[in-house]
């Protein structure tokens, strides 16, 4: 939505298709109907067309036509990637207990993108935009085929966010299964632990010439890298840190949209299997009680989630993915949210990419449910929120251990590895809008650099691949035009922030209209508003410029006086749209800002 028309058509309340359906406590036979939504075709003859096509698909009796409630489960499966090749079997497992649950379970599909797989070439214009057509594809669906009830299976980044969304807008009895983590990788060469994220940080070693194995040195750089390439993924699950996947996944648990565990429990563990069949009791109760999304999504549901997201040092995509959802769900939410929980919620995850542990590992001592403990019992979370399970948060996690205090994974509350959150919202000349950092505290909290500018993500890949960015003096690296509606896509930088970290070029810092990875670290700076497509000064940073980045002040500027900048940005051209047509020219005639959420349905 362009903001100037915003300002003058301020949008009305969201309005979403109303289906006719049964009234809620409606009784058959002294039982209240669950099937409110599927029994509009299924009571009478009203529909025998619809009747007929059903029983062709599956439904097994009259009895059942008429009495049973039907369950969408969306799986969010497809192969080629292990973050989503399991999800399939997974929902086989869920219909499979929704049906012996007295329910009709109904698999359907959707459709994602790999990150790791696309990072860095063009197929990550595609990522972000997968958020919206899961969306869609999972409202579509629940909707047309008048679902009673609804279960996601979500496993890569973009998936949770879109599972959420979707649940939002029909909102029905409903909950998510997280697809799970993966377990962590081993190095021969390196003699370490590893995951889809070393595999980019050794790049940047591999070509700086300073990629090395441990301990043998008849094996070339080459080796290592395909040593890495073969060993960094073992099998099923999301990429293993608390990157974005999992970053959304405990956001998830913390609103109360999923069983207790869902968020820690790996791909491959029988736990999640558990959960699959724990699901159809779940959500006969949500339909049993009414429970719906915009029920468990609130002001301070998020609040749980914005919680998690910094004490545990979630992904900067959190940030645009969470004003997303609250946007979907009518909740007010903006950047100054994340700001003041930011400034009052500790950093205590010693979790990748900063830290030494994978989310496998904290699920041995506890998982997600532990932490929540911790955070609970300080009065940091609130425990009361209304869950899926009928619970409140509170019940859901009090049969789970505390954490150990031999355990390394967590610190505690008054030992942290950092006395705020890591999430910074910054705001100035640059981005008046606002912007997004990731800063640990490990990297300092201000820097200040010469501009180095670069108009699209695979400039500054090239100069990295020749060796261009040196050590010594520092560095403000801008690349722009890749925010939404320029690159299009706003696609994801960890191939550059990776090779940076290791090439160990600590004297850089890095900023975009863009977006980084979960697995992104060092001192970066994204989501910056307004982007340059549209105009934003980040367009008329030059080479040479001076800028700082301050998390003391929460400030991103470069020392250009104001009539300068005026100057610069009255002479700035808007450049020709690189896409015209297809799924991306649709995106990017759609899509808001990203200090909104990046959202495509604001009209």
């Amino acid at each position: 939505m362009d903001p100037a028309n915003a300002a003058k058509f301020p949008p009305d309340e969201p309005r979403y298709l109303n289906f006719p359906h049964l009234p809620e406590g409606t009784n058959a036979d002294g039982k209240v109907r669950l099937n409110r939504y599927s029994g509009i075709l299924t009571q009478d003859h009203s529909f025998p067309g619809a009747q007929a096509m059903l029983y062709a698909a599956g439904v097994p009796s009259k009895e059942a036509m008429k009495n049973h409630p039907q369950v969408g489960i969306a799986s969010v499966w497809w192969e080629g990637n292990p973050c989503n090749m399991h999800l399939l079997d997974l929902g086989k497992t869920v219909k499979d207990a929704v049906q012996k649950n007295g329910m009709i379970g109904w698999q359907f599909n959707t459709i994602g993108v790999s990150d790791a797989i696309t990072m860095g070439g063009e197929g990550m214009r595609f990522s972000l935009q997968t958020r919206e057509v899961i969306a869609d594809s999972i409202e579509t669906v629940t909707c047309a085929q008048h679902h009673d009830g609804s279960i996601s299976i979500p496993g890569c980044d973009k998936n949770m966010p879109g599972c959420v969304m979707a649940m939002a807008r029909h909102n029905r009895p409903s909950l998510i299964i997280y697809g799970g983590t993966i377990m962590p990788g081993y190095s021969n060469l390196l003699r370490k632990p590893v995951n889809i994220s070393t595999c980019y940080e050794a790049h940047g070693a591999y070509i700086y010439n300073t990629l090395k194995a441990a301990d043998d040195a008849s094996k070339s750089a080459d080796d290592v890298m395909d040593d890495l390439e073969q060993n960094a993924c073992p099998g099923a699950g999301a990429c293993g840190g608390m990157y974005t996947a999992n970053t959304m996944a405990t956001a998830m648990e913390a609103l109360g949209l999923t069983l207790p565990g869902s968020s820690s429990a790996p791909a491959t563990s029988p736990q999640k299997m558990r959960e699959c069949v724990k699901a159809a009791d779940a959500i006969r109760i949500c339909m049993e009680r009414n429970i719906r999304p915009r029920d468990l999504l609130t002001k301070a549901s998020f609040e749980n989630a914005l919680v998690m997201l910094m004490a545990l040092g979630g992904s900067t995509n959190g940030v645009l993915h969470f004003l997303a959802m609250a946007g979907t769900a009518g909740v007010e939410l903006t950047l100054d949210d994340f700001q003041r929980v930011s400034n009052k919620v500790p950093f205590i995850a010693d979790l990748a990419p900063s830290g030494h542990y994978f989310m496998a590992d904290l699920y041995e001592v506890g998982g997600v449910p532990s932490v929540m403990k911790l955070l609970v019992a300080a009065g940091i979370l609130d425990g009361s929120i209304p869950t899926v399970t009928g619970k409140t948060l509170g019940e859901n996690i009090e049969p789970f251990p505390s954490l150990s205090q031999d355990q390394a994974i967590i610190r505690p509350l008054d030992n942290p590895i950092k006395s705020s959150g890591h999430i910074q919202i910054l705001r100035g000349n640059i981005a008046p809008g606002g912007a997004v950092a990731k800063i640990t505290g490990k990297e300092g909290l201000v820097f200040t650099g010469k501009a180095r500018v670069f108009d699209k993500e695979a400039q500054l890949d090239a100069a990295l691949g020749k060796g261009e960015i040196k050590h010594g003096e520092n560095l403000v690296l801008i690349v722009r035009y890749e925010g939404p509606k320029g690159g299009p896509g706003m696609p994801e930088q960890l191939k550059a922030s990776a090779a940076l970290m290791g090439a160990k070029l600590t004297n850089v810092a890095l900023v975009t209209d863009g977006r980084y990875s979960g697995a992104s670290h060092g001192f970066i700076v994204g989501h910056v508003v307004p982007e340059a497509a549209v105009g934003g000064p980040i367009a008329v940073v030059q080479d040479g410029d001076i800028v700082t980045i301050s998390a003391d002040t929460n400030t991103i500027s470069m020392d250009v006086p104001e009539d300068e900048i005026a100057r610069r940005l009255k002479e700035w051209k808007q450049p020709r749209a690189p896409v015209t047509r297809g799924v991306l020219a649709k995106y990017a005639a759609l899509v808001g800002d990203a200090s909104h959420g990046a959202m495509t349905d604001l009209f």
